[in-house]
């Protein structure tokens, strides 16, 4: 994964992990893997690994066993939340861009219609 100069590390792999459950590749309930495979997968220091999911912890993300791992939580009421926030996030920089670039909100619908009747 390329890292951003701009966003601290341990948020955009949790934003990472989220779109991998969001997109289905991580299942509600899956083990997570642990800090040290986490650390070595993103290749991050352990530290950061850690963090990440102490504060996905916090989120409500995922919870862990004693002795048993870290697992993503099986809310879907959760799940429906994170997904949301994706999208409104995604669509709140395709909105800021296009306004840079002088788009009015009418025109905005229009590209997105041509875009996805192209395919």
């Amino acid at each position: 994964m390329e890292f951003k100069a701009n966003v601290p590390i341990y948020l955009q792999v949790i934003d990472d992990i989220k779109k991998k459950i969001v997109c289905g590749k991580i299942q509600l309930g899956d083990k997570l893997p642990s800090t040290r495979e986490l650390a070595v997968a993103y290749r991050i220091n352990p530290n950061t690994a850690v963090r990440i999911y102490n504060e996905m912890e916090l989120l409500g993300i995922c919870y862990t066993k004693r002795g048993l791992g870290t697992f993503v939580t099986e809310e879907i009421e959760l799940y429906e939340s994170m997904k949301k926030e994706m999208a409104r996030f995604r669509i709140e920089e395709y909105v800021s861009e296009m306004k840079e670039l002088g788009y009015d909100g009418s025109e905005m619908i229009i590209a997105v219609k041509e875009y996805l009747e192209r395919g």
